[in-house]
C-alpha cells in the first residue's frame, strides 16, 4: 500500500488538529486571553518624525483617579489614513520609551560650570523658561529697520512646532510666537 502525503495527513488528523500520536488537551488547556483583551486603546501620534503616524497604545489600569495606566503594547493605527497600521522601526519600539526606566520624567538644569544635571520643580523649570525668553526677546528685539520703517521683530528667537502638536496648539504657538515678534518660525511637518 502507498501512503500519499495527503493521506497520511487525513489519518493522523482528530478533531482538526493533527494529532500523529500526541495528545494535545493539555495544550489546548494553556490557551490564553490576548495580552490586550482586557486594556484600554489610546489612539495617539508617534514623536519621532514628522509623518505623524498613528498609534494605539494599550494600558492597562483600573482608571482610577491618579493612577498611571501601564503601557503593555504599541501597534499602527490601521485607522489612521498615514501609515494604515504600519510603523517604522522607532515607532516600533515605542513601548520601550516609554517604559525606559531612564526616562526623565522631572526636568533638569545643567547650571553654569557645573559637569552635572540637577533635578528641578516643574514650577522652577517653567520660570526659568520664561525668564530666558524675555531676557533674549529684551536683547534682540528690533523696534524700526536701518529705513526707520516699523518692523517689530525679534530675530533672536526661533520656534518650531512639533508632529505631535495638535492643530490647535500649534495655532497658538504660531500666534505666541507672532506675538513674541520671532521671524523664524517653521514645524517638523514641514521640514
Amino acid at each position: 500500500m502507498t501512503l500519499s502525503r495527503r493521506g497520511f495527513l487525513k489519518a493522523g488528523t482528530v478533531g482538526g488538529t493533527i494529532a500523529l500520536g500526541f495528545d494535545f488537551s493539555e495544550a489546548r488547556a494553556e490557551l490564553r486571553d490576548l495580552k490586550i483583551s482586557r486594556t484600554t486603546e489610546t489612539r495617539s501620534t508617534c514623536p519621532y518624525c514628522s509623518v505623524s503616524c498613528g498609534v494605539i497604545i494599550h494600558t492597562l489600569g483600573d482608571k482610577a483617579k491618579n493612577v498611571t495606566g501601564s503601557v503593555v503594547h504599541v501597534e499602527g493605527d490601521p485607522d489612521h489614513p498615514i501609515n494604515r497600521g504600519t510603523l517604522c522601526p522607532k515607532g516600533a519600539t515605542l513601548k520601550e520609551d516609554i517604559r525606559n526606566p531612564h526616562r526623565l520624567m522631572v526636568p533638569q538644569v545643567r547650571r553654569p560650570g557645573s559637569s552635572k544635571w540637577e533635578e528641578i520643580s516643574w514650577d522652577e523649570a517653567i520660570a526659568g523658561i520664561a525668564g530666558k525668553v524675555k531676557e533674549t526677546r529684551d536683547k534682540t528685539f528690533v523696534t524700526k529697520n536701518g529705513k526707520g520703517q516699523t518692523v517689530s521683530r525679534n530675530p533672536g528667537m526661533a520656534v518650531i512646532g512639533g508632529c505631535t502638536d495638535t492643530s490647535e496648539f500649534a495655532y497658538l504657538l504660531w500666534k505666541s510666537s507672532i506675538a513674541l515678534g520671532a521671524v523664524y518660525r517653521d514645524h517638523q511637518a514641514r521640514v
